[in-house]
């Protein structure tokens, strides 16, 4: 059964969907995602099992829903937080925070999910091809603050640097989800050295010295790239 985004939007299944969408957010958190079943989901949104099943196919249906809607409501937040961003290092900095803030109510859902982030082969994953167009709606937004940063970035290198700084947000992600610092302090100060090398590291690898060592992390880019596609 595909998972029910063809049905007939109306204000009253958009309202259903919503309701068991948002019970299935609550379930994952108390209970972890193994453990929440469609039924007992249908029955905190107080919806029928079937009904549930006639919106969202699966669990992962659900997940995947979560996923693009919060690709679409992080839109805005990115654009406004990138506005009078000045530079690599603020941008990559304001940008990850945009994902932090808006993750931070579901923390423990992606927590329950990472098992398998790793694996292409999940459909979770966000590595995965079932998550592509999130994916490159995403790295659209790299490739977006890499332009006129103050850093001057080498010819070979432009291509890759917004797959290398999706990765590195992905990074720190993951850190910030198993971070059990007071407030996630730690992931505070993990994001302010890594923007800060990053930019650091970028005007290094444009010295004439660094092109045979930019060369060979270019091909491990490239071989990072391809086991995921």
């Amino acid at each position: 059964m595909p998972d029910r985004t063809d049905v007939k939007a109306t204000p009253k299944s958009e309202e259903t969907r919503q309701r068991i969408l948002s019970a299935a957010l609550k379930l994952f958190n108390d209970r972890g995602f193994e453990a929440a079943t469609m039924r007992d989901i249908a029955e905190e949104a107080g919806v029928a099992t079937g009904a549930a099943y006639y919106y969202f196919e699966s669990k992962n249906a659900i997940i995947m829903e979560y996923y693009r809607r919060s690709s679409a409501e992080m839109q805005p937040k990115i654009e406004a937080a990138l506005d009078n961003a000045i530079g690599l290092e603020e941008r990559f900095h304001k940008l990850v925070r945009v994902k932090w803030s808006h993750f931070a109510p579901h923390r423990r859902v992606l927590r329950a999910l990472l098992r398998n982030f790793a694996d292409p082969g999940y459909p979770l994953s966000p590595f995965s091809s079932h998550t592509r167009e999130i994916r490159e709606i995403d790295i659209a937004w790299f490739r977006r603050i890499v332009i006129d940063c103050g850093v001057r970035i080498p010819k070979d290198l432009e291509p890759h640097l917004a797959d290398i700084l999706w990765f590195c947000q992905m990074g720190a992600i993951y850190f910030w989800v198993v971070d059990e610092s007071p407030h996630q302090a730690n992931s505070d100060r993990l994001l302010a050295i890594a923007a800060r090398s990053i930019v650091t590291l970028i005007r290094i690898s444009a010295l004439p010295l660094m092109r045979p060592v930019r060369k060979a992390a270019l091909e491990v880019v490239q071989i990072v790239k391809g086991a995921g596609s």
